[in-house]
């Protein structure tokens, strides 16, 4: 069995990028900035930020176009891709990409990676929403 699944939850780096393939099919790239915190060995607290590279086709790739810019909250589940290609040069170049399959759009006017202020230079809290299932799953409803 294989399995190539992507879930990242992070801010855009930049503003999507929107192209069309010649057979008029929509695409739009994006990058994508998630942080790691942790406490190294002696204590401290750390942050480490990693980069990905998103593509997205069809409905999706015009949806992200029109609702994400640089610095949205966005949730990308997708598989990872890794192309392949030879420049100018002759040089043999590779880039990996997430090819997103669902876009969760954060909330509006959030924006984490950019500062802004409020009257009296107070920070906006990032509010996410919370979804709780306080239901009790009985396990004969269960189909299987």
């Amino acid at each position: 069995m294989n399995l190539n699944k992507v879930f990242i939850l992070g801010n855009l780096t930049r503003d999507p990028e929107v192209r069309v393939s010649p057979s008029g099919q929509s695409i739009v790239s994006f990058g994508v900035a998630t942080n790691r915190f942790f406490t190294d060995k002696s204590g401290e607290r750390k942050q480490e930020v990693e980069y990905h590279n998103v593509v997205a086709f069809g409905k999706l790739a015009d949806t992200a176009s029109q609702y994400l810019k640089k610095g949205s909250l966005v949730l990308v589940e997708g598989r990872l891709r890794t192309r392949s290609w030879q420049d100018s040069s002759g040089t043999t170049r590779h880039r990996t990409e997430i090819i997103a399959e669902r876009l969760q759009l954060g909330p509006k006017g959030v924006s984490k990676g950019i500062s802004e202020e409020k009257e009296g230079g107070e920070k906006p809290q990032e509010k996410i929403p919370i979804i709780e299932d306080d239901e009790e799953i009985n396990i004969e409803d269960i189909p299987f």
